[in-house]
């Protein structure tokens, strides 16, 4: 049965849309009440949700004759970016997508493996990821409407790969924090999971703590933590039903130049070496995806730095280095005493603290600082517990 309304498709439809995206969407509204017979309420839907594709799902947004969901299924959707990560982390002929959404990351499983099955218990999103696949010229994904646990439950085929992407029930108040808070309740599964496939694959948010996910899951081999352009977008936990022993972390951040990559094992950070020191000739800041994997002391023992104090997770040396983060050359070291830092700091600079009892715009406020410039202020607590606003300038 047919929910979409292709009209919008028509291409005076679709030409109106192209030239008003960067449009003002209430002055529309306030304008039209139909456009070419379609109420203007169902284009502006088209408009604000294909904006919102120009960057995160650039394929989508170029190509002709894409119906597009509500804005919010844009934004809950995977980026092309990641889809594209954990397309790389899977192998075999078959795998299921239990909670397919707007289809993007069942479009990059598709590339890599011949058979795909699409779940989307939502009939209306689950015919625009079908409609969509044909116009992307994608013909090895099935689509089924339904729930993706029903649909195991129900099933007596097997899997090479099941990736699920729970998300937070409605019930639930406040922000998640753990695995069983979220729909499908993937720890109360798992043994079903286990039944249908050896590998399995879940995306969570960066909310979700490590160590909480970990309590609620077994047989965890890898966890990727995954940024792009420093910014935290998701967690995947990697579980193979023969894996008992060690788990390793990768924490990657993707930009428009290179993937930075770093791999440890998680049961080796608690013993890994650290030094520490004062503040030397370059400063060091891990990008964001090492910050949540808490690899704080292995990133000082891999590239040999010595940390400014335990819990300041920056880092230090006298020769540079190539370093997964941000590097600074040292200008000057201040002792945090207001009539010092009053003669000596800039008026404009971007600002980082660090183990630091006062925030940025507390800081900015007291000291008169304003956004921006060539100049890196932290401030942190040194290795002798004294306040100290380092003085920096972008290595890149």
């Amino acid at each position: 049965m047919i929910r979409l309304n292709l009209k919008v498709l028509n291409t005076d439809i679709q030409a109106f849309i192209n030239s008003h995206l960067d449009s003002d969407i209430h002055s529309l509204l306030l304008s039209h009440e139909t456009i070419e017979g379609i109420p203007t309420q169902v284009i502006v839907e088209q408009i604000e949700a294909k904006r919102k594709c120009k960057e995160k799902l650039p394929t989508w947004f170029k190509t002709k004759g894409i119906y597009y969901p509500n804005k919010l299924n844009i934004e809950q959707t995977s980026s092309e970016i990641a889809a594209y990560y954990k397309a790389k982390l899977v192998s075999g002929n078959r795998l299921i997508d239990l909670t397919g959404g707007l289809g993007v990351d069942s479009y990059y499983f598709a590339k890599t493996t011949p058979e795909v099955i699409h779940i989307e218990q939502n009939p209306h999103l689950s015919e625009i990821a079908e409609y969509n696949a044909k116009q992307l010229n994608v013909n090895n994904i099935d689509f089924i409407s339904s729930n993706g646990i029903e649909v195991l439950k129900n099933s007596e085929e097997y899997f090479d790969w099941i990736y699920i992407d729970p998300s937070r029930r409605h019930d639930v108040k406040g922000k998640v924090f753990f695995l069983k808070d979220c729909e499908p309740n993937v720890p109360q599964h798992l043994d079903l999971l286990f039944e249908k496939a050896d590998q399995i694959m879940i995306k969570t948010a960066p909310l979700l703590d490590i160590s909480a996910g970990l309590s609620e899951l077994k047989h965890v081999e890898t966890i990727h933590i995954v940024a792009i352009k420093n910014e935290l977008k998701e967690v995947l936990w990697i579980l193979n039903k023969e894996n008992t022993k060690k788990i390793t972390v990768h924490a990657v951040n993707i930009t428009n130049k290179e993937q930075d990559h770093f791999q440890f094992d998680l049961s080796s950070e608690a013993s890994a070496k650290v030094s520490y020191s004062e503040p030397k000739t370059y400063l060091y800041e891990p990008n964001v995806a090492i910050y949540k994997s808490g690899a704080f002391k292995s990133i000082s023992e891999r590239f040999n730095l010595c940390k400014l104090h335990p819990n300041s997770h920056l880092y230090t040396s006298n020769e540079l280095i190539d370093f997964p983060g941000r590097r600074f050359k040292i200008e000057s070291v201040l002792p945090y005493q207001k009539k010092i830092l009053k003669k000596n700091l800039p008026n404009k600079a971007n600002l980082t603290t660090r183990n630091f009892p006062e925030n940025v715009q507390v800081l900015r406020k007291k000291f008169s600082i304003k956004d921006g410039g060539n100049t890196y202020l932290f401030f942190t607590t040194s290795i002798e517990n004294n306040k100290i606003v380092v003085l920096c300038s972008k290595v890149e």
